[in-house]
């Protein structure tokens, strides 16, 4: 029998940005009804960024209301610019981004990509970041404005919101971009050694500024931000100062630079956007796997975790290996881990203003001035930065955490379980770290020393971090992203991570202390003494923590499930 089928009452109402923003505050104000903690992060965020906004409006005012056009060029320039680097790499190594709109949702909703786009970059730009990177760059157009009047003033209010703009969609595009990379395992490689390597120049660029600094070379620096100016890092930010110079042609070329880069941003973004939508790419065929051997049950154990027993402890080290492997959230963090390894060390016992002096053989001289007390306590550092990966171990796991309420997985085999499949990572390259620094700094006897120390401060750390981990959980957004954060989740994040940092350092003071005290007789009884003292506190963690684990399991997995 035929249906008759009611024809629309009038045409559909067409999607604009506005309805993306409208719902993101929307969703916001759900997810803060009954959550007095994630009210009081978010409160807590907003004053925090808006006293560091204050700070950097002041710092770009200063110039203008000086009277020199000299500073305001450099600060427009390079502190403009390194707004946009924050842009692109915090998020990547640090904070997320912001996906309280999950493109994954709208993945069966009949809008067009263009709309799409522009709803999420609409809604993007309603946040605390945006609103205090707007405050901070507020300041050039005060500078603008005290050298050139109100023509440079509106011409800098332009850039600024150009510049802010450029800022959102570069965020926007490399997390995705990233997000899309990371889900293939065949290119996890290649994002790992890319970011490692823009990591690493922060170094070198660090040595350069300093160096640049210290012999006060002003039209060396000055020549730099011209050129920086007319990149997009700097595009937006000079503009209105090229007005104040009587460069309208300039500052319009700019403007138009800012323009393009930002329209290549959203183009990229809506290339790998369809691909966070679906969730998954293409991995390639399988392998064939009818040379494996050992049962089904063997080829569930990955090969790091092979030599595990076949109970229930074996069984949990071999799912967190294969997870911390193949989530790409995970995986995001061991990529952080390697960067932080290779950065914290050099900075520390490798650079400084012996690499800007220029002559002689700098790493010799680094070494000669170097001391197993300074390289210890690099390395406590670097220890100490590892372990807090594991602050909200339990997050990663979000609802599937209820199969292990479920099962009654006790506490202290939970978590040693999984500070054996991160360690299973993580040690090998913690041990290289301690000996390539060992080799650098001419003392390959003291890898006893690199070593000892790192491995007593991540012990401490992982001990540290498994109460962090079960008081102090919160849940991650269930999203193919690997970056993205809920709102008011990038405090929680900070203010855990700052807590878990200190109280681990705290915890491995005493091997810095025993560096001290017993000279050269540490280089011999460092590794020994480092590595009893990391294992017992990491054990003496997992045994304290368990039983509070046991106690708040059904607590932890409401804190660790995301609200829809």
């Amino acid at each position: 029998m035929a249906v008759a089928v009611t024809p629309p009452a009038g045409p559909a109402r067409r999607v604009s940005a506005w309805h993306f923003v409208r719902l993101k505050l929307r969703v916001l104000g759900n997810n803060f009804r009954g959550q007095g903690r994630r009210i009081v992060l978010f409160v807590v965020g907003v004053l925090v960024g808006l006293w560091f906004a204050s700070s950097g409006f002041l710092l770009l005012a200063a110039p203008g209301l000086a009277g020199e056009s000299r500073y305001a060029l450099l600060t427009a320039a390079f502190g403009g610019g390194l707004l946009v680097l924050g842009w692109l790499l915090l998020p990547l190594v640090f904070f997320g981004v912001d996906e309280t709109l999950d493109p994954a949702r709208f993945a069966l909703l009949p809008l067009t990509r263009r709309t799409l786009v522009t709803g999420l970059y609409a809604a993007a730009l309603v946040s605390v970041p945006v609103l205090a990177t707007l405050l901070t760059a507020s300041g050039l157009v005060v500078t603008a404005g005290a050298l050139g009047g109100w023509a440079a003033a509106l011409v800098a209010l332009v850039g600024v919101v150009g510049g802010l703009l450029l800022c959102v969609a570069a965020a926007r595009a490399v997390t995705s971009a990233f997000a899309t990379m990371l889900r293939s395992r065949r290119v996890r490689d290649l994002a790992a050694a890319l970011l490692a390597v823009v990591a690493a120049l922060f170094g070198p660029l660090q040595i350069v500024v300093m160096a640049a600094v210290r012999r006060a070379d002003w039209d060396r620096l000055t020549g730099a931000a011209r050129v920086v100016g007319w990149t997009p890092f700097g595009a937006p930010w000079t503009a209105g100062l090229d007005v104040a110079e009587g460069r309208a042609g300039a500052a319009a070329l700019k403007l138009l630079i800012t323009a393009l880069s930002i329209g290549a941003l959203l183009l990229w973004w809506s290339r790998s956007l369809e691909s966070a939508m679906v969730g998954a790419v293409s991995t390639g065929p399988a392998r064939d796997r009818r040379g494996a051997v050992g049962g089904a049950v063997a080829q569930l154990f990955p090969g790091v975790a092979g030599w595990a027993r076949r109970d229930r402890f074996g069984v949990l080290v071999a799912r967190e290996c294969r997870y911390w492997w193949r989530d790409a959230r995970r995986r995001t963090s061991l990529i952080t881990i390697a960067v932080v390894g290779i950065f914290v060390p050099v900075m520390v016992n490798l650079g400084g203003s012996r690499f800007a002096s220029g002559g002689g053989d700098a790493f010799g001289e680094a070494g000669a001035n170097s001391s197993p007390t300074l390289v210890s306590l690099s390395m406590v550092f670097v220890g100490v930065l590892a372990s807090v990966t594991l602050a909200n171990q339990f997050g990663f796991d979000g609802s599937a955490y209820a199969a292990n309420v479920l099962a009654g997985v006790p506490g202290r085999l939970e978590l040693r379980a999984r500070m054996t499949a991160f360690s299973l990572y993580v040690v090998p390259m913690l041990v290289a770290v301690a000996v390539v620094l060992a080799v650098l700094l001419g003392h390959p006897d003291w890898l006893g020393v690199t070593a000892g120390a790192l491995l007593a401060a991540y012990g401490s750390g992982l001990a540290i971090n498994a109460f962090v981990s079960v008081l102090g959980a919160y849940a991650l957004p269930e999203t193919s992203n690997p970056f993205a954060m809920n709102t008011g989740a990038g405090v929680a994040r900070s203010f855990f991570a700052l807590l878990s940092m200190v109280s681990s350092a705290a915890a491995a003071v005493p091997m810095v202390v025993a560096a001290a005290l017993l000279g050269d007789l540490w280089r011999w009884l460092a590794l020994p003494l480092g590595l009893a003292y990391g294992l017992g506190a990491a054990l003496l963690g997992s045994y304290l923590a368990g039983d509070v684990l046991d106690r708040r399991m059904p607590e932890l997995l409401a804190a660790v499930t995301p609200r829809r």
